[in-house]
């Protein structure tokens, strides 16, 4: 009876054993869907797959303008007023419509080139075009789950989640038999128009509490704000997705397309448990260090949370270190020389997520320079280690690349942070 009652009264352990459970259905249906797709489309398949995945968080971050993170702390901020709130959503819609006009004509209008760059064929171009259609779903989608995890409903984000998930991977299914990879990559694609459908019918009460869509105006009043964020979006996400797509076609040009899927699949597998992880930073990290002003309770709540999370999840990674070659087999059956690759991928990631908790402080304070500082180093140590690393190691000298990245790039993020802090003592009481 005491391990409920501990649960109860933290609230960052209700939506860790929360998102447990979505993330334990999600993780089985993901292992269910990773098999079949291993069997039927093989590593080639699994790398156009990737390259897909990628261009879609480039899009979710440049169809929104960027300004996800901006939403969740200004939300968080100004909950109780809905006439600053109501200047905000005017602002981010705005910045959305440019957002996804922006994208629109630059898919529209690219897709032979970007079909050729992805794919490495002009096959593809019919998906970048419908991906230029859907971009105004993509953005809605982004902005209304900022307001959500600025808002903490964890509860409805969880149920959320798993019920776009579900359907999600139900049309993943089935767009696989009967279209085989093509009908894989179209049904990726349509995933925000789901995850759009599903929001509105679970959260639009809520949210329409909060948003008085007939009054919305062309108003710049957050823009300033807003696009300091954006600014940070696209060091972190577009130029991570560049990076990914880069370094993926560097292996294809290198080594084999077989060796980028067998890279990709593990890739795949650490995305799996660090969504648990991601949920977690935008629901209750963000906001917390968003109204935590004194260096003193900032440690406090680091230390709290480095307490809570990162026990849990360095035992699931030395459990799925340890059960790595079950995974393959159960998961990846035919890639070949993966096992190797699990010891670098988890000790990075778990590196990561040390890092990541502390760089959610960048994002709380709007600390602009230290986060594009810190992030260029991380995805540019990246670059070059992959590049170097795997003329030496092959695929292995990517995910070792990985790790160097991230223990370099905590030091850093810790030691701006400090400094943020230091810098601050004069007025602290």
């Amino acid at each position: 009876m005491k391990l409920p009652k501990i649960i109860k009264e933290n609230l960052l352990l209700k939506m860790t054993s929360l998102n447990a459970g979505v993330i334990g259905i999600r993780l089985f249906v993901s292992l269910f869907i990773q098999r079949i797709l291993a069997e039927m489309v093989g590593e080639v398949g699994i790398s156009k797959i990737g390259q897909l995945r990628n261009l879609m968080q480039l899009l979710t971050s440049i169809t929104s303008g960027g300004i996800f993170n901006g939403i969740v702390k200004y939300v968080s901020e100004y909950k109780e007023d809905k006439e600053q709130l109501q200047k905000l959503f005017s602002t981010a819609f705005l910045i959305g419509i440019i957002g996804s006009l922006v994208s629109f004509f630059a898919l529209f209008f690219s897709a032979s080139f970007i079909s050729q760059y992805l794919f490495d064929s002009e096959e593809y171009i019919f998906l970048i075009k419908l991906l230029a259609v859907l971009v105004p779903f993509i953005s809605l989608q982004r902005i209304f789950n900022g307001v959500i995890n600025g808002l903490s409903q964890y509860k409805k984000f969880a149920k959320i989640d798993l019920i776009s998930y579900l359907l999600s991977a139900a049309l993943l299914v089935y767009a696989l038999f009967n279209y085989s990879l093509s009908g894989v990559l179209v049904a990726i694609a349509l995933t925000p128009v789901i995850q759009l459908a599903v929001l509105l019918s679970i959260f639009f009460k809520t949210l329409n509490e909060y948003v008085q869509f007939s009054k919305l105006t062309f108003q710049t009043t957050f823009v300033k704000g807003l696009l300091a964020f954006a600014l940070m979006s696209f060091t972190s996400t577009v130029l991570l997705n560049l990076v990914e797509i880069d370094i993926r076609t560097m292996i294809r040009n290198k080594i084999t397309e077989a060796d980028a899927g067998v890279w990709t699949a593990m890739t795949n597998i650490s995305k799996n448990y660090m969504v648990f992880s991601i949920s977690i930073f935008s629901l209750y990290v963000l906001p917390k260090f968003a109204s935590i002003h004194k260096k003193s309770e900032f440690k406090v709540e680091l230390l709290s949370i480095y307490k809570t999370l990162l026990p849990i999840f360095g035992l699931g990674m030395i459990v799925v270190y340890f059960l790595r070659e079950f995974v393959i087999l159960l998961i990846y059956p035919d890639f070949t020389g993966m096992e190797v690759l699990f010891k670098w991928q988890l000790m990075g990631d778990f590196v990561r997520l040390a890092s990541l908790v502390l760089m959610h402080q960048f994002l709380a304070k709007k600390l602009v320079r230290s986060f594009i500082f810190s992030e260029l180093l991380s995805l540019g140590m990246f670059y070059v280690f992959a590049n170097y690393l795997v003329n030496i190691y092959g695929v292995e000298g990517v995910v070792m690349a990985h790790l160097f990245r991230y223990i370099i790039y905590f030091f850093v993020v810790f030691y701006l942070v400090m400094r943020y802090f230091k810098k601050r003592k004069p007025i602290e009481i």
